[in-house]
């Protein structure tokens, strides 16, 4: 069974503009992070033309499908039937894409599988964290 999981998805940029084209974005999970998830951007969607990636909890991605979550730099809020917001706030400016729903949710689903709610912390090393934080302290 793989480690990650990786889903592309449509996202559409909210701007001044009337319409924007929908730009592509992958979710990724790693079982070796279980409680994060990344969002990633690539070159040409950006206004730096550098791929962004923004990483956040996964459970603000699920709650953010029912009701708006989030106060720092990623906040997330169901939007009509079937798109979600997520909002991504950096010194620069802040970047606002909606995503169908569903895409969301079927990614959300596979996180599941692979790491279940509530026992992402089995999948955690802490031996090995600590002593990479204690490797350089000597």
């Amino acid at each position: 069974m793989s480690n990650v999981i990786e889903q592309p998805v449509q996202a559409r940029l909210v701007a001044a503009a009337p319409r924007m084209p929908n730009i592509p974005a992958t979710l990724h999970y790693d079982r070796r992070d279980p409680f994060a998830v990344r969002m990633t951007f690539p070159a040409p969607a950006t206004l730096e033309g550098v791929e962004v990636c923004w990483t956040f909890a996964r459970e603000l991605l699920t709650a953010g499908l029912e009701s708006p979550q989030g106060h720092g730099d990623v906040r997330v809020r169901p939007y009509g039937f079937d798109r979600t917001v997520l909002e991504f706030h950096a010194p620069e400016g802040t970047a606002v894409v909606h995503v169908r729903t569903g895409e969301i949710q079927r990614f959300l689903r596979a996180t599941s599988e692979l790491v279940p709610v509530g026992l992402e912390h089995l999948q955690l090393d802490l031996d090995h964290g600590l002593a990479e934080l204690m490797r350089d302290a000597c």
